[in-house]
């Protein structure tokens, strides 16, 4: 059985501890998610899906627990070393782009490979051959303002995928968007995961694009069941 690529085991998470306004949002939230497996989150709002995804993806710390990369324990480790993690091994998606407007939308997917060492003509490939595959490829030089809010949120995917991850978390991916968009955004998605075989945390209230995927975790009183 291959190594999962995203293991989390025991974590809790506090806010404002020891305060009057003490919040425990997770108790002891455990999962591994396998290479090519594409998992749901699903929770009430403020229920903590958002915290766990932030420690998943190695922005926030948990108090108690363990979090693996790809077999590598990430718990303690380093402010370097969870930027090296987090730029090689997982990719990000929110509810909101978050594109960068002066830029094109191939231009958006070329500044993280160009930041992580990739040659520009190398890049550029990659980012045309992302776009192409999502159904945007006539749209690459045109800037953010200039696209529909699915084709944005289809370049942001693009942009989370450039570097080759092992991990994709997202957030709401399409909570921004119609139901029609959402199903066809939904659908360019979970094909570019299929077809690079990366493994995909991903929260969202659509229980109907939560049961498109392999399995179902559902957040509740700060645990995975």
């Amino acid at each position: 059985m291959s190594e999962p690529v995203l293991a989390l085991e025991r974590v809790e998470k506090v806010y404002n501890r020891d305060l009057p306004s003490e919040v425990q949002v997770l108790r002891g939230a455990s999962l591994a998610i396998a290479p090519g497996e594409v998992v749901a989150l699903v929770a009430p709002s403020g229920a903590g899906k958002s915290t766990l995804l932030h420690i998943a993806g190695l922005l926030d710390t948990a108090d108690r627990g363990s979090v693996r990369i790809g077999g590598q324990e990430m718990t303690g480790a380093s402010d370097r070393r969870r930027t090296m993690a987090r730029r090689a091994d997982i990719g990000f998606v929110y509810q909101f782009h978050h594109l960068l407007p002066e830029f094109s939308a191939l231009e958006n997917i070329v500044l993280p490979q160009l930041a992580a060492g990739v040659r520009a003509r190398v890049a550029e490939a990659r980012a045309r051959d992302l776009l192409v595959s999502v159904g945007v490829g006539a749209r690459a030089d045109h800037r953010p303002s200039a696209l529909s809010g699915g084709e944005q949120q289809r370049v942001a995917f693009c942009r989370a995928l450039a570097n080759g991850p092992r991990l994709l978390l997202a957030d709401e991916p399409t909570g921004n968007l119609d139901p029609a968009t959402s199903d066809t955004v939904f659908g360019a998605l979970m094909g570019l995961v299929r077809e690079t075989g990366l493994a995909a945390l991903i929260a969202t209230h659509n229980l109907e694009l939560a049961a498109r995927m392999d399995r179902i975790l559902h957040l509740e009183d700060g645990r995975l069941a």
